[in-house]
């Protein structure tokens, strides 16, 4: 059966709907992929393009905001399951008045939506009680970000082995620039503790260099943005980067993190994030170990890209 799956070209979205490809291709699907998106110029689309006398099962994944855009509605209407990731319809202020953050979907292409059995909606975050999703007319399911069990291949770098601990990524402007004022604050905390540290932030790293990095430092950080503190309802992909390649992580605090995977220290405290650092390097090589194989395995059973296609495909 073929999967049209939407393909990003550069950020984040790249790399999540690379680990989602590649997901699918490992189930024997064969996966089509579309070029560009609605928020990208491009007339070379590659959707059905004659869904309404297409004589095969077919899946979509894409974004909810491309129907009717990017994407026609027959596409979707002919697929055997159209799994659409959804934004919020409202979202807590300041957050909810920019674009990054809610829906762009016009009201009558969900009212179209809405009408439809073969839609499954699904987003990263954890969607709670507050109904920030109410227009979506049916339930909007949590399927988080995963590991990319197929697209990272680390190699040893002896060099890297003697780095403690290793951060890559970038400032991520989502609107309000609010994570560059949590990063510096953390880094600066860092820079005073004598530790060995790798911290690359919009250093255009490779996908390898980044890749052997995280795998063959001691141990690794992660940071997250204003609003994922704030509201705790998603984490980001690092997190599963981390753990699935390193397995040893400390991290600034978000309730989505903490429900994921209870056992890795965290806090909204900087000196705290550096103390449970050293915490860590002061286990035993023998015990630093088993924390590691540990977490990773856990990564590979149980958060993969492919665990979250096998997710959605139950629902």
């Amino acid at each position: 059966m073929k999967v049209y799956c939407v393909q990003y070209s550069a950020h984040a979205g790249k790399w999540i709907y690379n680990g989602l490809k590649s997901a699918w291709a490992s189930l024997d699907y064969e996966t089509v992929t579309p070029s560009g998106n609605k928020r990208e110029t491009t007339t070379t689309m590659m959707w059905p393009s004659n869904p309404e006398t297409l004589n095969e099962d077919y899946y979509i994944m894409c974004t909810a905001d491309m129907v009717n855009g990017s994407m026609p509605l027959k596409a979707v209407q002919n697929a055997k399951k159209a799994f659409l990731f959804v934004q919020p319809t409202q979202y807590p202020m300041p957050w909810g008045r920019h674009q990054n953050f809610v829906n762009l979907a016009p009201e009558e292409s969900i009212n179209e939506l809405n009408q439809l059995d073969n839609v499954v909606y699904w987003t990263f975050a954890d969607v709670g009680s507050d109904n920030y999703y109410h227009l979506w007319g049916k339930e909007v399911h949590t399927i988080p970000l995963a590991f990319d069990s197929f697209g990272y291949t680390p190699a040893v770098n002896e060099k890297m082995k003697q780095i403690d601990i290793a951060f890559v990524g970038g400032w991520a402007n989502n609107g309000f620039d609010e994570k560059r004022k949590i990063i510096v604050e953390i880094f600066s905390k860092f820079k005073d503790s004598g530790l060995k540290c790798g911290f690359f932030v919009n250093k255009n790293l490779t996908h390898q260099q980044e890749c052997d990095l995280l795998a063959n430092s001691k141990i690794t950080l992660n940071i997250h943005d204003a609003y994922q503190r704030t509201l705790g309802l998603d984490t980001n992909e690092r997190t599963f980067k981390s753990l699935g390649l390193n397995g040893a992580m400390v991290s600034d605090k978000v309730e989505q993190l903490n429900r994921l995977f209870p056992e890795v220290k965290t806090s909204l405290d900087s000196n705290e994030i550096v103390s449970f650092a050293r915490e860590l390097l002061e286990l035993s090589e023998q015990e630093l170990t088993d924390i590691k194989e540990k977490n990773r395995l856990d990564i590979l059973n149980n958060h993969t890209y492919v665990n979250r296609i096998e997710a959605l495909l139950k629902i």
